[in-house]
């Protein structure tokens, strides 16, 4: 025992310890509780080499690109001040090559932030003579505003664009995204279209849409504008990636691409099945060429050769039944009294007869009179 302590401490003096600890170490290897693991602990290759966090938000840091060791996100990449993009897209991550983001890293590494006094700022303010450089995602969190179009320049939260838009005061103004209640004056958390000033919206919920809609689709919710709307919301931070919907690219609509692929005739002759479908022959495959949710083979419904069109009977009046009430309108009314109004001379007539001309229901007839009314005045 004395003399492992002796190598251990000849690699590595232990930490000064209270005498319990020492009673459990004195107590054996096999004894020894296992050491508490920190939930917050991460692996050395998930955090970003630039900011120092491991869990953000996707929509405020962009996605996590790590290789070779090395991981920094998508926005500290964009918005660090000494990086500059010399490879194409494909190459290193997003056209930062790996070297460079190495260098950064060594540059920024006794930078500390002007907001959690830690090392590694890596974004600096662009308004000329100011001092302030902070990491990314605490530039968000604090007020600060980076762009996402030309220089991707960075503004502390006192040098940053404000909005100069005459929006009408309301009380109890929704957010046009969340329906929650928003600021009542144009500021970091709270923006305006420019174009309605009516629009409002969380800064957090127009961003999502942004990176929803993408350049494409993104307008203001509320009058449909694109170009201004779109210049504004650059100017004030607002990522807008140059893509096409998330709705568009996850196959949302891919449904909608599926041809119709079965002979759907009350009585397939086809040996093979409903889903053989030839070129040529009496099994060709024709669709409804109105509606296209329809098939048949060539023989099952006795379709010519040279027919190059064909439509199901839901499209066409071909053995197709009218409705009930067509049917009953269009036959000749039966001879006789009808069912709705009482015939003429019945007991019902005299009485409505009666009442007209002021008579006492006693006064009244109990039984059916004929056409012939003189009585009646």
């Amino acid at each position: 025992m004395e003399v492992r302590s002796q190598c251990c401490n000849m690699v590595q003096p232990p930490p000064a310890q209270c005498p319990a600890e020492l009673q459990e170490e004195q107590a054996g290897p096999s004894s020894a509780p296992p050491l508490p693991v920190k939930k917050h602990q991460v692996p050395e290759e998930e955090v970003c080499g630039l900011c120092r966090r491991a869990h953000c938000d996707p929509e405020v840091v962009g996605q996590l690109c790590c290789q070779d060791g090395l991981c920094v996100h998508e926005n500290c990449l964009y918005h660090a001040s000494g990086l500059i993009q010399r490879g194409a897209d494909e190459e290193g991550f997003y056209g930062f090559l790996l070297p460079d983001i190495w260098q950064e890293l060594e540059r920024v590494a006794q930078k500390r932030c002007c907001i959690c006094r830690l090392r590694g700022a890596s974004v600096t303010c662009q308004r000329r003579h100011c001092p302030r450089s902070f990491h990314f995602p605490c530039g968000s969190e604090r007020g600060c505003v980076s762009q996402f179009f030309g220089e991707f320049k960075s503004f502390c939260w006192k040098h940053r664009p404000v909005q100069r838009v005459r929006a009408v005061q309301q009380d109890q103004t929704p957010c046009l995204v969340c329906q929650e209640v928003v600021a009542r004056r144009p500021c970091y958390d709270t923006l305006v279209c420019p174009t309605c000033a009516s629009a409002r919206f969380h800064r957090c919920c127009i961003q999502g849409q942004a990176l929803r809609s993408g350049l494409h689709h993104f307008r203001c919710p509320l009058c449909q504008d694109v170009d201004a709307f779109q210049e504004e919301m650059f100017r004030l931070g607002i990522k807008i990636p140059d893509r096409d919907a998330a709705w568009e690219e996850d196959g949302a609509f891919a449904d909608q691409h599926v041809r119709h692929s079965s002979c759907d005739a009350s009585q397939c002759l086809c040996p093979v099945g409903r889903k053989e479908a030839e070129e040529k022959g009496p099994w060709r495959l024709l669709l409804c060429s109105s509606c296209g949710s329809r098939g048949t083979h060539q023989l099952c419904s006795a379709v010519g050769e040279d027919a190059d069109s064909w439509e199901c009977g839901d499209c066409s009046d071909t053995g197709t039944v009218p409705p009930v009430e067509a049917v009953a309108d269009s036959s000749p009314p039966a001879p006789g009294p009808s069912r709705s109004a009482p015939a003429p001379g019945t007991l019902a007539e005299v009485k409505e007869a009666g009442i007209l001309e002021g008579h006492p229901n006693s006064q009244l007839p109990s039984e059916p009179m004929s056409n012939e009314r003189a009585d009646l005045p």
